[in-house]
């Protein structure tokens, strides 16, 4: 990935910072409860969900043990289409691509549908050093660049804002992208939709160059599928005379009948609908009918480096449903923008260390921002067991060892500040192997508890200063077993 939001302090300090923002905290609140209870009904209306989750879970893991088969096999069925297909090994190779592919078209402008890839890669920012303008028409991604803001959330990226700071930000921003806002606009959710949709059409009607992602790629048939619910998707990808999707290699299913699965979890699962409003395939071009030039980039930056990790390379099944987010207890009282990338989160809290690597200070404590609840597990609809590659992670970052960088096997030194956590670990390593010494500690601290202080000293102060030590029991668990069972039956 191209690297954290400039200026982002490690997510302790980020969120430390956020949850003392009460508007915040409300627009996060009252947007992921009434996600969340949306999508537990509408989950619920399905018998077969368990059996769905797990078809999902066993078509991406084999795609993935497979997946350099089915990319070529993708490349054909583009090829064969009339498309064209660029391979970019990182993100500085996809933005040189699709700035070289805008500028042979002749154009300074593209219309975008919301797109994490574009996004994971800062391809706006290279556009824009490029002399291109690059126009979002998702109207929460419209929010947020209008705002001069980051995204937030995967499927919501602006759900940290309130309809009155949407009413101002239209107020003051639209007329320096284009048509203004209407005289006298209000925050009701019907106006502020008008007034994106007056904005933005313009903007379609003028655009020659397309930027997309995609939901799904079939390997099949070389078909790119997109789902959305404003029909903004669909404009870009219909009348610009060129279309440029830009799609990470781990979106790829083998089969068309794949799709049945995925297109019946993703909607339940992140807007709580039954079906997508609008569900957008192509293939190719066809002559009269669409753009005249399709080019497909495949993205890589880093996730066949995840993949070679056998803990870690499940996060590459994600279908970015957000689903995880809305149950997470940390993100709804940290927000997005504590993470520190376009991925927040329980999954962003797994990928980015992965796509980004765990040497700068935030990517090496985002593994740890994270209660372990288990909640995002149960909600995944792929099965991602985030808490397992969360703890994964986190002996990665305290330990370090070998980890695969840029297809390269390299070793990891361990992150800073965790010495303390090491010579712990360690120490209790040794504890467990030799049981009287074991014995002899759980006794000493049993006979001592009432001089037991309620908080750790030195290093271990940050843990105890959100968490109640837990109290050291009047016996050992061996000497009471001993005590009240140890002549019966035999047992000893």
């Amino acid at each position: 990935m191209t690297g954290t939001y400039l200026g982002m302090p490690a997510f302790p300090k980020a969120a430390h910072d956020a949850v003392h923002n009460p508007v915040l905290r409300g627009n996060l609140r009252h947007a992921t409860h009434t996600i969340r209870a949306k999508r537990a009904k509408a989950v619920g209306e399905l018998p077969d969900w368990a059996a769905l989750r797990e078809a999902g879970r066993r078509i991406k893991d084999h795609t993935l043990r497979h997946l350099d088969r089915y990319l070529v096999q993708l490349e054909e069925s583009v090829t064969a289409a009339g498309g064209t297909v660029h391979w970019a090994a990182d993100a500085e190779e996809a933005n040189r691509i699709v700035a070289r592919l805008v500028k042979e078209t002749g154009e300074s402008e593209v219309v975008k549908v919301k797109s994490m890839a574009t996004q994971e890669i800062g391809l706006n920012e290279a556009l824009e050093a490029e002399g291109i303008r690059a126009y979002e028409t998702d109207l929460a991604e419209l929010i947020v660049q209008l705002g001069k803001d980051r995204p937030s959330h995967i499927l919501v990226p602006a759900i940290h804002r309130n309809r009155g700071e949407i009413r101002d930000i239209f107020r003051t921003e639209m007329g320096e992208w284009g048509r203004p806002a209407p005289e006298g606009l209000t925050d009701t959710p019907a106006e502020l939709a008008e007034a994106a949709r007056l904005h933005l059409r313009e903007k379609f009607l003028r655009a020659k160059v397309g930027v997309s992602g995609a939901n799904f790629m079939v390997a099949e048939t070389g078909t790119l599928v997109v789902v959305e619910s404003e029909g903004n998707g669909r404009m870009c990808l219909t009348l610009p005379e060129t279309l440029i999707s830009v799609v990470g290699i781990e979106k790829v299913v083998p089969t068309w009948r794949d799709l049945e699965v995925f297109l019946q979890t993703l909607p339940r699962s992140s807007t709580a609908e039954r079906m997508n409003p609008y569900t957008s395939m192509w293939t190719g071009t066809t002559d009269g009918d669409g753009p005249r030039a399709f080019h497909l980039v495949l993205l890589d930056n880093g996730r066949t480096d995840t993949l070679a990790d056998r803990v870690g390379r499940q996060a590459l099944r994600c279908i970015r449903c957000s689903a995880c987010l809305n149950v997470c207890p940390v993100y709804e009282r940290a927000g997005g923008h504590a993470y520190g990338s376009v991925y927040p989160g329980p999954i962003g809290a797994i990928l980015s260390p992965q796509l980004r690597g765990t040497a700068s200070e935030i990517d090496a404590s985002l593994p740890y921002a994270s209660s372990l609840c288990g909640a995002c597990y149960e909600v995944c609809p792929v099965a991602i067991d985030i808490p397992e590659v969360l703890v994964h992670l986190r002996e990665r970052v305290v330990e370090g060892g070998p980890a695969v960088r840029r297809g390269n096997t390299v070793v990891l030194r361990p992150a800073k500040g965790h010495a303390a956590e090491r010579a712990a670990m360690r120490a209790a390593r040794w504890a467990f192997t030799h049981p009287g010494a074991l014995r002899t500690g759980q006794r000493l601290a049993s006979r001592t508890r009432r001089l037991h202080p309620r908080t750790l000293p030195g290093p271990g102060r940050a843990w105890s200063g959100t968490r109640d030590l837990p109290a050291v029991p009047p016996e050992p668990f061996r000497d009471w077993w001993q005590r009240t069972r140890g002549g019966k039956d035999g047992a000893k």
